[in-house]
């Protein structure tokens, strides 16, 4: 009829919220609700090895049965990420984040109920689940709101989470070190809001499919390496990750023992210290994206790991001030590798985004569960000190960077 308005298009529909649509466009406000519900739930994940010193006294614990935590936890992430990444590359769920999101909540629950070491590694493989769940899905749709500027999204996304790293041992230290374990429920409450937060993005990601919708020329032109050269270069990736990963478990799980035992820190007061760690490799996470963007993944991976290395080196001999000062550095030159390794291997193997998003976020939990256990045992072994002289050398690996293909280049 004359004078009717005509219905919207989709497109135009969504332009009603503010939400732009186009393959093209960067959609800062699901990035920002991303790395606001990635910051809560790393904050919940930091939490159980921010309480290991109290999880240890109470339950009589030995360095072996910590690193069975984390391994129990990491393990758990780092077996079903790859899994769920593979099978919403196919079949996508808008609404697995909320999932995830939901076991996390019950691990807090369980882990602040505990009575029993076995109960214990329950909440720790149910706080995994969650991980497994929502980092995968949450790298994916972090891409898919890109807007092409997959570098930056990945760092904006990546940010969130290793500051929530960062606050977990600095809210032990203010909330559940003072109170006792059940203070750790209060933080059922950062879970509830990430299940609000992410079931709206839920609603924008089921809105918005035609985002995954790859070019086929995307397919063709994204990676024109030989498949020898690519499985070589994932390979190096593998062994990157692994030199990072295993680094940073030596850190989370056991420098607020190396300061309790070489400097009589009370527990509180090293938690400090590793707040200032995992706060650097936070400030640090926003560096890599953007300027991978702008500079190349490869020259990013080169300065992260092997860049690294002298500071490593002189960490195990320095004083309480110096660690403080090394601790912050190496955080900020790590912090960026990952998402290089990430968007890196995501050109090599284009139209995979969840498989490689999964398979990469799952060796991080992985190596970083392996570590832990196996550092723990070293530790009973011989010394946290020891330990941490054996880490320093691990950026080294570094130099395997020399061997990845220039992506990069051959994609442009």
């Amino acid at each position: 009829m004359q004078g009717e308005t005509p219905p919207l298009p989709v497109e135009e529909e969504n332009l009603r919220f503010k939400t732009p649509t186009g393959p093209h466009s960067t959609v800062l406000a699901i990035l920002f609700a991303l790395s606001f519900s990635h910051l809560l739930n790393d904050t919940m994940q930091s939490l159980l090895p921010a309480i290991y010193p109290l999880l240890k006294a109470s339950f009589h614990l030995s360095f072996t049965q910590v690193g069975l935590i984390t391994l129990t936890n990491q393990l758990t992430a780092s077996l079903l990420q790859p899994m769920v990444g593979l099978y919403t590359d196919r079949y996508p769920k808008p609404y697995s984040l909320a999932v995830g999101m939901g076991f996390t909540l019950a691990g807090l629950v369980l882990l602040g109920l505990a009575s029993h070491f076995s109960v214990i590694l329950v909440a720790a493989a149910l706080v995994g689940m969650g991980s497994s769940v929502f980092h995968p899905e949450a790298s994916r749709v972090a891409r898919m709101a890109s807007g092409g500027k997959h570098g930056f999204a990945q760092s904006l996304f990546q940010v969130g989470g290793n500051a929530g790293t960062s606050f977990g041992p600095l809210l032990a230290a203010l909330v559940i070190v003072p109170g006792g374990r059940i203070e750790v429920l209060w933080f059922s409450l950062a879970a509830l809001a990430g299940i609000v937060v992410l079931t709206k993005v839920g609603h924008w990601y089921r809105e918005n499919t035609h985002r995954l919708k790859i070019p086929a020329k995307a397919h063709a032109g994204g990676s024109s390496l030989p498949s020898r050269k690519v499985f070589l270069a994932l390979a190096v990736l593998v062994a990157l990750v692994f030199s990072k990963y295993f680094y940073l478990t030596s850190m989370t799980s056991y420098y607020t023992f190396f300061l309790i035992q070489k400097f009589h820190l009370s527990v509180q007061a090293s938690q400090y210290f590793l707040f200032v760690f995992l706060f650097a490799v936070a400030a640090g996470t926003i560096i890599g994206g953007p300027v991978g963007d702008r500079f190349g993944r490869k020259r990013v991976i080169w300065a992260s790991i092997l860049g690294v290395a002298p500071f490593t080196l002189l960490l195990p001999y320095a004083n309480l001030v110096e660690c403080g000062i090394l601790t912050a550095i190496i955080g900020v030159i790590l912090a960026s590798a990952f998402t290089a390794i990430l968007v890196y291997a995501q050109e090599l193997v284009p139209g995979k985004v969840g498989t490689i998003a999964g398979l990469f976020f799952g060796l991080a939990f992985g190596m970083g569960g392996i570590g832990s256990a196996v550092l723990g045992k070293l530790a009973d072994v011989t010394s946290i000190t020891y330990v941490f002289q054996i880490c320093s050398f691990l950026p080294l690996l570094g130099v395997l960077t020399w061997f990845l293909p220039d992506v990069e280049k051959k994609n442009r």
